[in-house]
C-alpha cells in the first residue's frame, strides 16, 4: 500500500495541479494548457489560440524550428512555440 501512495504523491507533484495529463506550453509568450503526449500542430494551434492559417514553429535550444501543418510534436510540458502569418505573394 505504501507503494501506491508513493506513486500517487509523485503523480500529484508531476501534474502541477492541472490534471494527470495536462501540462503548460508557451505559445507566443502566453501559457496554454494541453494534454501531454503526441499532439498535432493543429491541436497546438488551437490550444494557443493561433489561427490555423498561421505558421507555427518550435523553439528548441534557442533555435526556431518550423513545424509542418500536418506534423506532430511530443508534448512533455514547457515547450515553447511561436507563430507568424504566412508570407504569401507572387513575384
Amino acid at each position: 500500500m505504501d507503494k501506491v501512495e508513493t506513486v500517487t504523491q509523485a503523480d500529484k507533484k508531476e501534474d502541477n495541479g492541472l490534471g494527470q495529463n495536462t501540462v503548460i506550453i508557451f505559445v507566443d509568450g502566453k501559457e496554454a494548457k494541453i494534454h501531454r503526449g503526441r499532439r498535432t500542430v493543429a491541436e497546438i494551434k488551437v490550444a494557443g489560440s493561433v489561427p490555423l492559417a498561421d505558421e507555427l514553429s518550435q523553439v528548441i535550444d534557442k533555435k526556431i524550428t518550423p513545424l509542418a501543418d500536418d506534423g506532430s510534436v511530443v508534448i512533455k510540458g514547457d515547450e515553447v512555440f511561436v507563430s507568424n502569418r504566412r508570407s504569401g505573394g507572387s513575384s
